[in-house]
């Protein structure tokens, strides 16, 4: 079976039912160095200034508004 050969929502469906195989194996997803470095940096921005950046319901309200 070719992939694009499903209609969009069955291969939505598709996609959610490998995450949620992953997800119920309890695997822990392994985040590269670079991942790591950019958490850490994130994290060190946010101590610095707690007052930086926005509310998630604000960032989702901008984001479903464009």
């Amino acid at each position: 079976m070719e992939i694009q050969s499903l209609t969009v929502s069955e291969r939505i469906i598709l996609a959610e039912a490998l995450w949620d195989s992953v997800v119920a194996e309890g695997s822990e997803i392994e985040l590269t160095e670079a991942q790591k470095l950019e958490l850490d940096r994130r994290l060190k921005a946010f101590e610095l200034d707690q007052d930086r950046g926005a509310p998630w319901a604000d960032v989702k309200a901008r984001i479903l508004s464009k």
